[in-house]
Protein backbone atom coordinates (compact mmCIF):
# COMPACT_ATOMS: atom_id res chain seq x y z
CA UNK A 1 0.00 0.00 0.00
CA UNK A 2 0.94 3.59 -0.60
CA UNK A 3 -0.16 6.37 -0.07
CA UNK A 4 0.30 9.77 -2.66
CA UNK A 5 -0.07 12.81 -0.84
CA UNK A 6 -0.89 15.78 -2.89
CA UNK A 7 0.38 19.72 -1.51
CA UNK A 8 -1.31 22.53 -2.79
CA UNK A 9 -0.09 24.79 -0.15
CA UNK A 10 -2.19 26.95 1.79
CA UNK A 11 -1.48 27.25 5.52
CA UNK A 12 0.19 24.07 6.36
CA UNK A 13 3.00 25.30 3.78
CA UNK A 14 3.21 28.99 4.86
CA UNK A 15 6.08 30.81 6.01
CA UNK A 16 5.92 34.14 7.73
CA UNK A 17 8.36 36.74 7.08
CA UNK A 18 8.09 39.91 9.06
CA UNK A 19 5.67 41.30 11.57
CA UNK A 20 3.33 42.29 8.66
CA UNK A 21 2.76 38.55 8.74
CA UNK A 22 3.84 39.05 5.05
CA UNK A 23 3.89 34.62 3.74
CA UNK A 24 5.05 32.91 0.91
CA UNK A 25 4.02 28.89 0.14
CA UNK A 26 7.21 27.11 0.93
CA UNK A 27 7.91 23.21 0.83
CA UNK A 28 5.07 20.96 1.17
CA UNK A 29 5.57 20.15 5.05
CA UNK A 30 4.40 16.83 5.37
CA UNK A 31 7.13 15.10 4.11
CA UNK A 32 9.43 16.66 7.00
CA UNK A 33 6.24 15.66 8.88
CA UNK A 34 6.33 11.66 8.41
CA UNK A 35 9.79 11.30 8.36
CA UNK A 36 10.04 13.23 12.09
CA UNK A 37 6.63 10.52 13.09
CA UNK A 38 8.85 7.77 11.77
CA UNK A 39 6.46 5.89 9.74
CA UNK A 40 6.42 2.51 8.38
CA UNK A 41 3.61 2.95 5.42
CA UNK A 42 4.84 4.02 1.69
CA UNK A 43 4.15 7.36 0.81
CA UNK A 44 5.27 10.11 -2.02
CA UNK A 45 4.84 13.98 -1.80
CA UNK A 46 3.50 16.07 -4.68
CA UNK A 47 3.22 19.85 -4.24
CA UNK A 48 1.01 20.75 -7.37
CA UNK A 49 0.20 24.23 -6.33
CA UNK A 50 1.82 27.07 -3.75
CA UNK A 51 -1.65 29.31 -3.20
CA UNK A 52 -3.37 30.01 -0.29
CA UNK A 53 -6.71 28.43 -0.53
CA UNK A 54 -8.72 31.95 -0.81
CA UNK A 55 -6.84 32.14 -4.23
CA UNK A 56 -7.62 28.83 -5.44
CA UNK A 57 -9.92 28.94 -8.59
CA UNK A 58 -11.93 26.42 -10.70
CA UNK A 59 -9.55 25.83 -12.79
CA UNK A 60 -6.80 24.77 -9.73
CA UNK A 61 -9.71 22.64 -8.54
CA UNK A 62 -10.13 20.81 -11.89
CA UNK A 63 -5.87 20.81 -11.89
CA UNK A 64 -6.21 18.98 -8.64
CA UNK A 65 -9.10 16.94 -9.90
CA UNK A 66 -7.08 15.48 -12.92
CA UNK A 67 -3.90 15.31 -10.48
CA UNK A 68 -6.05 12.68 -8.00
CA UNK A 69 -7.73 10.99 -11.03
CA UNK A 70 -4.79 10.48 -12.63
CA UNK A 71 -2.76 8.75 -9.82
CA UNK A 72 -1.75 4.78 -9.70
CA UNK A 73 -2.72 4.84 -5.90
CA UNK A 74 -5.83 4.84 -4.70
CA UNK A 75 -5.36 6.24 -1.19
CA UNK A 76 -5.03 10.22 -1.70
CA UNK A 77 -3.95 13.05 0.85
CA UNK A 78 -4.48 16.78 -0.02
CA UNK A 79 -2.93 19.27 1.92
CA UNK A 80 -4.93 22.34 1.36
CA UNK A 81 -5.76 25.87 2.78
CA UNK A 82 -8.59 25.83 5.23
CA UNK A 83 -10.27 28.36 3.91
CA UNK A 84 -11.49 27.08 0.28
CA UNK A 85 -11.26 23.29 1.71
CA UNK A 86 -14.82 22.09 1.12
CA UNK A 87 -15.10 23.47 -1.97
CA UNK A 88 -12.16 21.47 -3.33
CA UNK A 89 -13.46 18.37 -1.77
CA UNK A 90 -16.56 19.12 -3.44
CA UNK A 91 -15.25 19.45 -6.73
CA UNK A 92 -13.85 15.90 -6.41
CA UNK A 93 -17.20 14.19 -5.33
CA UNK A 94 -17.78 11.25 -8.22
CA UNK A 95 -14.20 9.74 -8.71
CA UNK A 96 -14.41 6.31 -8.78
CA UNK A 97 -12.27 3.91 -6.55
CA UNK A 98 -9.96 6.24 -4.04
CA UNK A 99 -10.37 7.14 -0.68
CA UNK A 100 -9.30 11.02 -0.94
CA UNK A 101 -8.75 12.80 2.87
CA UNK A 102 -8.23 16.68 2.56
CA UNK A 103 -6.18 17.78 5.43
CA UNK A 104 -4.96 21.45 6.35
CA UNK A 105 -3.61 23.69 9.05
CA UNK A 106 -5.15 26.62 11.18
CA UNK A 107 -1.52 27.65 12.11
CA UNK A 108 1.42 26.68 9.56
CA UNK A 109 3.70 23.51 10.58
CA UNK A 110 6.54 25.32 11.01
CA UNK A 111 5.32 27.34 13.88
CA UNK A 112 5.50 25.39 17.52
CA UNK A 113 1.68 25.52 18.03
CA UNK A 114 0.22 24.26 15.13
CA UNK A 115 -2.54 21.29 14.31
CA UNK A 116 -0.41 20.56 11.02
CA UNK A 117 1.26 17.50 12.16
CA UNK A 118 -2.19 16.13 14.11
CA UNK A 119 -3.86 16.54 10.94
CA UNK A 120 -1.74 14.84 8.67
CA UNK A 121 -2.06 11.77 11.00
CA UNK A 122 -5.49 11.94 11.67
CA UNK A 123 -5.32 12.31 7.41
CA UNK A 124 -2.61 9.17 7.00
CA UNK A 125 -5.20 7.13 9.57
CA UNK A 126 -8.39 7.41 7.69
CA UNK A 127 -7.50 7.14 4.24
CA UNK A 128 -6.19 3.75 5.27
CA UNK A 129 -9.21 2.95 6.68
CA UNK A 130 -12.19 5.02 5.18
CA UNK A 131 -14.27 3.23 2.15
CA UNK A 132 -13.61 5.06 -0.99
CA UNK A 133 -15.08 8.95 -1.03
CA UNK A 134 -14.29 11.99 0.05
CA UNK A 135 -13.77 13.06 3.28
CA UNK A 136 -12.36 15.98 4.97
CA UNK A 137 -9.55 15.55 8.17
CA UNK A 138 -9.59 18.16 10.42
CA UNK A 139 -10.18 19.41 14.17
CA UNK A 140 -9.73 15.41 15.28
CA UNK A 141 -12.49 14.66 12.97
CA UNK A 142 -13.50 13.04 9.91
CA UNK A 143 -16.15 14.98 7.97
CA UNK A 144 -18.30 14.98 4.91
CA UNK A 145 -17.30 17.64 2.87
CA UNK A 146 -21.04 18.06 1.43
CA UNK A 147 -22.35 19.35 4.73
CA UNK A 148 -19.29 20.82 6.65
CA UNK A 149 -18.23 24.13 7.12
CA UNK A 150 -15.54 26.12 8.40
CA UNK A 151 -16.31 28.31 11.81
CA UNK A 152 -14.05 30.83 11.41
CA UNK A 153 -14.74 32.22 14.95
CA UNK A 154 -14.13 29.29 16.76
CA UNK A 155 -11.26 27.87 14.06
CA UNK A 156 -12.84 24.70 13.30
CA UNK A 157 -15.45 23.05 10.83
CA UNK A 158 -18.14 21.96 12.02
CA UNK A 159 -21.71 19.64 10.53
CA UNK A 160 -24.39 21.85 8.98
Amino acid sequence: MSIKILATGGTFDKIYFDAKSEFHIGQPMATSILEEANVTFDYEVESILKKDSLDIDDQDRELIRSKVSEQQQDKIIITHGTDSMVETANCLQGIADKTIVITGAMQPARMRFSDAAYNIGVATTAVQLLPPGVYLAMNGQILDPRNTHKNVAQGRFETN
